[in-house]
């Protein structure tokens, strides 16, 4: 019984252990994750934003020809 005891509490503590590590690690490299989450959605928001121009413009094609030029009034 104390075997399982002390098997539970190890990994008790690898656990915790590895919370706490994760924790620093992202408070100590936080500004860099935050710079680097807003230039991945930048870059998303500026794809989609193009899209969305290019899929609402009118489909018009050139005129294969132009006429004469406008006479001034």
């Amino acid at each position: 019984m104390q075997k399982i005891i002390n098997v539970l509490s190890i990994a008790s503590f690898v656990i915790s252990g590895s919370i706490a590590g994760a924790g620093i690690y992202v408070y100590a490299n936080k500004d860099a994750l935050i710079e680097s989450a807003k230039e991945k959605i930048m870059k998303q928001a500026g794809e989609a934003a193009a899209g969305a121009v290019l899929n609402n413009l009118p489909k018009q094609s050139l005129p294969k020809s132009t006429g004469l030029a406008i006479p001034p009034f």
